[in-house]
């Protein structure tokens, strides 16, 4: 090891002892007691040095928990690099897309309740969505618009079956994702009736129920769950899900307390060097978007994912029933839906989608190790979690790294958990 990098390891070791105190979000055990290999485990520790002395990422909080038991749980390099504050275990991470499965566990309690069935039409909460057209691209670079041949369900918003999408630069070649706004740009513009206006004067990408289109679909959701529940998004996640299994810092809107405790990114992409920023971290959203607009600490998210992989129950809290969330982690697309899961990362050759979560369901063809049955998701500002119930494993990565460096620290996070399972 070279001497920047011991000097960038030898802050790592001596940020974490300092903050040791920092309770923790699950019962700790020692890694080499529940199967897995202390000292391979310190590979991330060497990982983690290494990628911060060379400014590749300002900084990162990684817990990982084995059969219920945290094992590792540290803090790495700088929580903003500008003003030069350490990262700290409590920090705050914008989660993007990893907003996502919770917004499908809040949606699934209500179908435990009988108030909202998969099956049922989106038409039965917002009547607009009748009126969007299929966009299909025509050899001249027009669009036909094509009549919907089946509604769009509340099951398409949870496996991104919609037809709905996210936008792409003017210069793609994808004629109808052209049309629709950046993922964070309808909170941060308008409120959700302006983004349902808005979204429903689009085309869809494709036939509803017939194609994985990863896009708006989760914030449509949440916007159904706030018109049956009758509640603030937020509110009901936070009455239902945050507090019941004491999520004690996720929300949608950060107090002062919190925003001091936020992850922020290097000013400039450390891959091409232009100018990088995340915008929700400056800019409060007009509402609570179910797709991309929640905030949290890794503490927060390895409880909800020990939640999940526990049945739906963690510390005598149930949130949803273990057959539910078996439903959940199901793949939901089979073989008649186009499956371009491997689109929104290269890595997910061999998953499918359930019901908000990514699902491994072959062995091989990843570009990372698992086992069948794994779930996941990933947020674009550089958030990671998935969760093994073969191994009994829950990872969560935080990081504040919006360019596409975030997929090499995912990729490289699981190569070197999985190796240091050794029973």
């Amino acid at each position: 090891m070279n001497k920047l990098v011991m000097t960038a390891a030898a802050a790592v070791i001596g940020f974490n002892s300092v903050h040791s105190v920092h309770s923790a979000p699950l019962p700790e055990a020692t890694a080499d007691d529940v199967g897995v290999s202390q000292r391979r485990l310190a590979r991330l520790d060497e990982f983690f040095a290494r990628e911060i002395a060379s400014q590749r990422v300002p900084g990162a909080v990684i817990a990982i928990a084995r059969d219920g038991k945290l094992i590792h749980y540290k803090a790495y390099g700088q929580l903003d690099p500008a003003k030069g504050k350490s990262m700290r275990l409590d920090a705050m991470f914008a989660l993007a897309s990893m907003t996502k499965p919770m917004v499908a566990v809040a949606g699934l309690i209500l179908m435990e309740q009988g108030r909202l069935p998969l099956q049922a039409r989106l038409t039965d909460y917002y009547p607009e969505f009748a009126n969007m057209k299929v966009g299909v691209p025509q050899h001249d670079g027009s669009l036909e618009f094509q009549a919907q041949s089946s509604p769009i369900y509340i099951h398409d918003l949870y496996r991104h079956t919609s037809g709905l999408t996210y936008g792409v630069p003017l210069d793609s070649s994808d004629q109808v994702s052209r049309l629709y706004p950046h993922f964070a740009a309808p909170p941060l513009r308008g409120d959700k009736q302006e983004f349902i206006e808005a979204i429903t004067k689009l085309p869809l990408a494709h036939q509803p129920g017939t194609e994985f289109e990863y896009g708006f679909s989760t914030d449509v959701l949440g916007a159904v769950l706030e018109q049956v529940s009758q509640q603030r998004l937020g509110d009901y996640l936070a009455s239902n899900l945050w507090k019941p299994i004491e999520m004690q810092d996720a929300t949608f809107h950060l107090s002062e307390s919190q925003r001091e405790r936020l992850a922020h990114p290097f000013p400039g992409d450390p891959l091409t060097g232009k100018p990088q920023d995340i915008e929700l971290l400056e800019s409060p959203t007009k509402f609570d978007c179910g797709g991309a607009c929640a905030f949290a600490t890794v503490g927060d998210y390895v409880r909800f994912g020990q939640m999940l992989l526990n049945g739906g129950e963690l510390d005598g809290q149930r949130i949803l029933g273990p057959k539910t969330v078996r439903h959940m982690i199901s793949d939901h697309l089979g073989a008649e839906i186009k499956n371009k899961v491997a689109n929104v990362e290269a890595h997910r050759a061999g998953f499918g989608f359930g019901l908000g979560v990514a699902v491994r369901i072959n062995e091989g063809l990843s570009a990372v190790p698992g086992n069948p049955g794994e779930f996941s998701w990933t947020g674009a500002y550089g958030t990671q979690f998935f969760c093994d119930p073969k191994e009994r494993l829950v990872v969560v990565v935080g990081t504040a790294a919006p360019g596409e460096i975030r997929k090499y620290y995912r990729e490289q996070v699981q190569y070197i958990v999985y190796a240091a399972i050794i029973r």
